[in-house]
This record gives C-alpha cells, sequence and structure tokens, in this order.
C-alpha cells in the first residue's frame, strides 16, 4: 500500500505541466540560445539551470533530458529555493524505465567531467549540486569520471555526480537512475552524497562504484526520515551504503535492496552509534557485513548496529549483461535475488 501510494505520488509530480516551467535538453541538437521546448530544446543542463535559479516567481519546474550524452564540464549548481513537497523541481529523463517503450539506450548518460577543485581529503568534482529542498532526480544513467583517483598517500581525486551541501535542506528523492563506474578507468567515488535530511534513494542501480551513498551530515547532528528501498548495488569498492553518527536510526527506511559483491556491505563512521532495523534484503558476496570507515581495533564488533530481519547473506548473484534486455546491468530475470523487486522498474 505505501508502495502504491509512494508511485502514485511520484508519478503526480511528475505531471505538474498546468503549473511547472519545463525545459528540454538535447545535448545532440539543443542550442542554449532556444525555448527550451521539445522541439526547440537546450543544449545544456548548466543553461536549464541557471533559468530555473532565475525565476522566482513560478512554483514547479521540470528539467526533461533527452537520450544522448550529456557532459556537464562545470558544476550544476541550483539555488532558488522555492519549491515544495507539491511543486518540486524535477530533473528527469524523457522516457522513464517503466515507460513501454523504454530501453537502455534511451537512457541520458551524464557524464561528470568537471574540473577538480581542492576539497577535503584532496581534490573533488560536483556534478549536480541541488542546493534546494523537494527535488526529484529521475530515469538518468550517471558515469564516473576519467580522472586518475589516486592522488598520493593520504589524498584522492573523487568524483560526486550528485552533491547536496546544505545541512538544513530536506526531500531530496533519486529514483530509477542507474550509477555505474570503474575503478581503473571511470572511478565514480560516491554516486549521492547528501547533508540534511529526507535523502531518499529508491529503486536505483550502483554498479562498479566506490560508494553508492553516503547520508552526510545535518544541523543538530540528527538527520531524519532518509530511506534505501529496492536498490541493486554490484561491486562497490568500498561500501554499499554508508551512514554517519547524525542518520538517525530511528526512522531510516532500509529494505528490498540487494547489496552483492562489495568491500563492506554497510560502512558507518567511526565515531556512529546510531543503529538500524533492515528487512527483506539480500547481503550476498561481500567480503564483509558491516564494518567502520576505517578498521577498528581488537575485540571491536563491527555489525552490532544492525537489527536484520529477512536478511539473506548466502547465495549467488547474475547479472545481465546483453545491452539490449530491459533488465541489463540488473538481475537476470527469474534468478535469486528477482523476489525482491530491486532495480530500476516500479512495476
Amino acid at each position: 500500500m505505501l508502495r502504491a501510494f509512494f508511485i502514485t505520488c511520484l508519478f503526480a509530480a511528475l505531471s505538474l505541466k498546468s503549473l511547472a516551467a519545463q525545459y528540454y535538453i538535447n545535448p545532440g541538437t539543443g542550442k542554449d540560445e532556444n525555448t527550451g521546448t521539445r522541439i526547440n530544446p537546450l543544449k545544456t543542463l548548466n543553461e536549464a539551470a541557471r533559468r530555473v535559479n532565475a525565476d522566482k516567481a513560478g512554483m514547479s519546474d521540470e528539467i526533461i533530458l533527452q537520450a544522448g550524452i550529456h557532459l556537464v564540464t562545470e558544476t550544476v549548481l541550483f539555488n532558488n529555493n522555492k519549491y515544495r513537497s507539491n511543486s518540486r523541481l524535477v530533473i528527469r529523463a524523457e522516457v522513464l524505465p517503466d515507460d513501454e517503450d523504454w530501453s537502455p539506450d534511451k537512457m541520458p548518460v551524464i557524464v561528470t567531467i568537471v574540473p577538480l577543485q581542492p576539497g577535503t581529503g584532496g581534490d573533488e568534482a560536483r556534478g549536480i549540486q541541488t542546493e534546494v529542498s523537494h527535488v526529484t532526480i529521475a530515469g538518468i544513467r550517471l558515469s564516473g569520471s576519467p580522472d586518475f583517483s589516486y592522488k598520493n598517500a593520504k589524498e584522492l581525486r573523487r568524483t560526486y555526480p550528485i552533491w547536496r551541501d546544505g545541512k538544513n535542506l530536506d526531500d531530496l528523492l533519486v529514483t530509477q537512475c542507474l550509477f555505474g563506474g570503474d575503478p581503473d578507468v571511470l572511478p565514480l567515488h560516491v554516486g549521492v552524497i547528501a547533508n540534511g535530511h529526507g535523502l531518499v534513494i529508491d529503486h536505483c542501480v550502483f554498479y562498479n562504484c566506490k560508494n553508492p551513498v553516503v547520508f552526510w551530515e545535518a544541523d543538530g547532528k540528527n538527520s531524519r526520515h532518509n530511506a534505501m528501498r529496492y536498490c541493486f548495488v554490484y561491486g562497490c569498492y568500498k561500501s554499499g551504503v554508508w551512514t554517519t553518527a547524525s542518520t538517525n536510526g530511528a526512522d531510516f527506511e532500509f529494505h528490498h535492496n540487494v547489496i552483492a559483491n562489495c568491500k563492506t556491505a554497510w560502512v558507518r563512521d567511526n565515531d556512529s552509534q546510531q543503529k538500524y532495523t533492515i528487512h527483506d534484503c539480500i547481503f550476498s558476496g561481500n567480503e564483509k557485513l558491516a564494518g567502520f570507515e576505517t578498521e577498528p581495533g581488537p575485540g571491536v564488533i563491527q555489525n552490532d548496529f544492525l537489527h536484520m530481519n529477512n536478511v539473506q547473506t548466502t547465495g549467488e548473484i547474475l547479472i545481465e549483461k546483453d545491452q539490449q534486455k530491459r533488465n541489463y546491468l540488473q538481475l537476470v530475470q527469474g534468478s535469486f535475488g528477482t523476489q525482491l523487486h530491486a532495480g530500476l522498474f516500479f512495476k
């Protein structure tokens, strides 16, 4: 019932056409001097952000990415914090995974090639930076960066396709998105990293990222109403999910996720005392079930913060590698784990 209600709310948000300013983006045929209609699209996400940020009067905004390779060469910043839960900023694919004519090659691909800037522990590049509340990002494939990730023994180079800095912001829904990286060629450090509250990761796929998602800090050290559900995480070489001391465990929603063949299924900050209840998941083939940000001392229990209900820790995970099939880079149809319905599709 709750899932059906969520789907209804999502499609309601995606259909606010009478109230929303709409901007279509086509990286091949678009021009940033265009009006931004479907037949007269913009070329870049940055131009759409500029127009959205300048529109103080409108209620909601919808940015629609058409199929193609969208190169993000400078951080796409959204800072017009005018939105509400029923009048959102929506950044979505023109064709969504449950649409009848969808196929993997119709997913718009965002490649973040933002020049690296000095950050904490090395250099960093931010792709889409949503410094506003009430945002939906849906149906997009996001790639790693061709930068070398290793800088020296203490510092790294990090790419963040989706970033939110504000510790008092709320309600960021990332749904039906596919994050794909490669540790040697296209490293993707964290798919989604967000301060504040209400970070919801729903029906997403994370393939060979370093970390899929970091539920980060919030004002008062109490980040509330976060969720990760119906996600497929495979081959992540640091964590399958990362929570901090601020990530409130009392209202954290975590279920129907498959986390497989990762280094550590769940990582928490060294100083975290939070505990989490999770249910109906598969954690299979991971080197460790749970751990700290860094290796703890002798005798420290690493997984005592997880209360697991119907969580399977064994079983072979099979991935579909045929690019012509709808479930490409997801579970092979009918294989172990498909009963959880983790992956891009609602239906």
